[in-house]
């Protein structure tokens, strides 16, 4: 292992939380380090437009959106690098961070890991992952154009990506296990005139075929009834897992985000949380990117004090 390399503020992850806040510290004067174990973007690489981005506009795609967070933050000189991180520990007052080659230590430290998809854990969603299930729409939907479609969930995001999906297929169905969506109005008007079919008040069972997916069994909660629906894909949008792996010994609310207070920082002095890995009510690129400027803001102040 190479000698530790000191820095004021480092950042682990690098999604739209991860570089709003190396680029404030930058900015700011700090020395900064932002690591990620699969480079910079996040979930945010997952949107074909981000149009609800203020100033943003016409939208554009989340690769383009992440190239220019990176750029920027570099050119503030904050440093970005590809790696995973397998330990944080404390040491005195400062943090040091261990990755699978070096050792960082830092005055404050900032986890912003976000969050991965849920799976639905049911028969064939495993088996069928990348051969007909899917949790990407940008990534995956062309692969379907003209195809039979099958969304699940009811958030934004599902809703989101099932517009993003009826763009390539007229015949697109979207599964949610409750009577109404939970995305925001403007999301759900959007998305059934954009002609996705809802089917309401059920869940997948399982997902079936042979070599690919043919189709998915459900079953209405309210009535038990089952039947079963044709398709040719099936993308999964049910909720996130925030990746707090790292900092387990953290207070959590009962969905398992770290809890912070109003300058992101956590029940430990000079460790801040931000993006979706953090308790709060909303979550969107917006957000992540105003946690991200507050906790470098406050832990410049700290760093100075």
């Amino acid at each position: 292992m190479s000698d530790t390399e000191k820095f004021d503020y480092v950042v682990i992850g690098a999604g739209p939380a991860g570089l709003a806040s190396a680029q404030y510290a930058a900015r700011g004067g700090l020395s900064t380090l932002v690591i990620d174990v699969a480079g910079a973007g996040g979930q945010v690489l997952q949107i074909a437009d981000l149009e609800n981005y203020p100033g943003v506009f016409p939208a554009i795609d989340g690769t383009s959106f992440t190239m220019n967070m990176q750029k920027q933050a570099e050119a503030f000189g904050a440093k970005v690098v590809q790696a995973q991180v397998i330990s944080i520990d404390k040491m005195g007052e400062n943090f040091l961070v261990k990755t699978k080659k070096d050792s960082f230590e830092s005055k404050c430290l900032c986890i912003a890991t976000g969050a991965i998809h849920r799976n639905l854990e049911v028969p064939g969603e495993k088996e069928f992952t990348g051969r007909g299930v899917s949790y990407c729409a940008t990534c995956d939907g062309p692969f379907f154009r003209n195809k039979k479609i099958i969304v699940v969930g009811g958030g934004d995001s599902a809703c989101s990506e099932a517009i993003y999906l009826s763009t390539l297929s007229k015949d697109v169905t979207i599964i949610h296990r409750r009577d109404k969506f939970r995305a925001q109005q403007a999301v759900i008007d959007k998305m059934l005139a954009s002609g996705v079919k809802p089917v309401y008040d059920s869940v997948v069972k399982s997902i079936n075929g042979s070599a690919k997916v043919e189709s998915v069994t459900i079953e209405n909660v309210k009535t038990g009834e089952k039947s079963e629906l044709s398709t040719d894909a099936v993308f999964i949008f049910t909720g996130m897992l925030p990746q707090t792996s790292l900092v387990e010994m953290l207070p959590k609310d009962e969905g398992g985000y770290i809890i912070t207070d109003e300058n992101m920082e956590t029940s430990i002095p000079c460790l801040f949380a931000a993006g979706d890995i953090r308790s709060k009510p909303f979550r969107q690129v917006v957000t992540a990117v105003s946690d991200g400027a507050i906790a470098a803001h406050i832990a410049s102040e700290r760093i100075r004090n």
